[in-house]
């Protein structure tokens, strides 16, 4: 099994909350992580997948908790709502009784929507919530996975530390992270991923909305794979697909609770705010899954395509987000674009340091690649370092304050 980074993050929460939710899209590893903790630190584990215990727990959420005592793992809890009101009042009682109430719970589900609601109205206050990803590029290669550093020279270290070429790269992208592809090898990615389709829409999708057409939702899916990367016009989508902007709409809400795709806000000041595009930028949460869905079926037809650029894009702003997420770390991630189409893929937020990054698929770069990081100089926030990340092999300076470096310093 592929050590996972997040473990850490999930081993503290349960140090410090009584109930830990781990969210996240259907086969990135929840079941499986969870069931190594179960071994190491002693949980018992129910899956909410077997239907007898999923009919108990719906029909009588207390026997079911009586039948299955805690410490507990419930693995896809969303099917059964109910019980969040009854692990409420288990930890509210366990907290009075023996003042420490740490550790209770590991909840697991794969759709935010109804778990974000049972949370808040049941365990608000109580519950540390950890969203969890595929697998990212250096738990594939067992290299140690940091949060993304913005020094420089620690950059350079982990640069020197973990090396990526570019056929690497392309291959990476295509195959996709999903942990199962890792475990075996020899899986056909077209049969993986058309049974991921086909499961995800039949379980999850029709779980949460009335799917009357199967096969114009998915494709939607296609649609929306060739658009990573992109900014989200409703309208258009809408107009290729000969429905309601507002359906539309309640799509991509699917999409977004069960964790496929995820949106970039742009980037927003009163000092700048005259000039933005106000539309968010979609990207699909694995760059495989896109893949699969846009008919881009080896690394040779991804890497000569149109689609080359918004990929590489995509797979990098993933990387840099999995490595805030693993590590327990809120991303405050935006996208800047103006209406004279100046444009940085993406902006990091931290510690009142503003951060500006740029994607290519290249190797030389210069300035006038870079010139739209300016565009922020009116920034109420002090800026900091910032990079174009790409394929050289080794980093170079570009400004004062700017680097190129390789994907592999993420």
């Amino acid at each position: 099994m592929i050590n996972r980074t997040i473990k850490a993050t999930i081993l503290t929460c349960i140090q410090n909350k009584p109930v830990t939710l781990i969210t996240g899209s259907r086969q990135v590893g929840k079941s499986t992580l969870c069931y190594s903790l179960k071994q190491e630190i002693g949980f018992n584990y129910v899956s909410l997948d077997d239907l007898r215990e999923r009919n108990l727990a719906i029909d009588d959420p207390e026997m079911f908790l009586k039948l299955h005592h805690w410490p507990l793992i419930i693995d896809e809890v969303q099917y059964a709502p109910k019980l969040f009101e009854v692990i409420e009042a288990i930890v509210n009682k366990e907290k009075l009784e023996k003042g420490n109430n740490y550790g209770m719970f590991i909840l697991t589900g794969s759709q935010t929507y109804e778990l974000m609601e049972g949370v808040t109205q049941s365990l608000a206050g109580r519950v540390a919530i950890v969203k969890m990803s595929p697998l990212s590029t250096r738990e594939i290669y067992n290299v140690n996975e940091s949060k993304m550093s913005f020094d420089p020279f620690e950059l350079a270290k982990k640069s020197n530390d973990f090396k990526l070429n570019v056929d690497e790269l392309y291959k990476l992208i295509v195959k996709g992270m999903y942990p199962e592809l890792y475990d075996n090898p020899n899986l056909d990615l077209n049969m993986f991923y058309s049974n991921y389709v086909s499961t995800y829409i039949e379980r999850d999708v029709s779980q949460l909305i009335n799917l009357k057409d199967k096969l114009r939702f998915q494709k939607f899916l296609e649609i929306l794979a060739s658009l990573t990367g992109q900014e989200l016009v409703y309208d258009t989508i809408a107009k290729a697909l000969g429905v309601k902007v507002d359906t539309i709409k309640s799509w991509i809400s699917v999409l977004l609770a069960g964790d496929i795709i995820y949106l970039l806000e742009p980037y927003h000041e009163l000092s700048i705010a005259k000039r933005i595009v106000k539309r968010p930028k979609l990207y699909f949460s694995d760059t495989g899954l896109a893949c699969y869905l846009a008919r881009l079926n080896n690394e040779n037809v991804l890497r000569n395509s149109i689609f080359n650029g918004r990929f590489i894009e995509t797979y990098i702003i993933n990387e840099i987000r999995k490595s805030f997420l693993n590590n327990g770390i809120k991303d405050n991630f935006y996208y800047y674009r103006d209406k004279n189409q100046n444009e940085i893929d993406l902006i990091i937020l931290e510690d009142g340091i503003l951060h500006c990054i740029e994607c290519k698929s290249g190797v030389s770069f210069n300035k006038n690649d870079i010139k739209s990081f300016s565009k922020l100089k009116d920034s109420n926030y002090q800026l900091g370092y910032s990079y174009l990340i790409c394929n050289t092999e080794t980093i170079y300076k570009l400004d004062d304050k700017v680097f190129c470096i390789p994907i592999s310093s993420i």
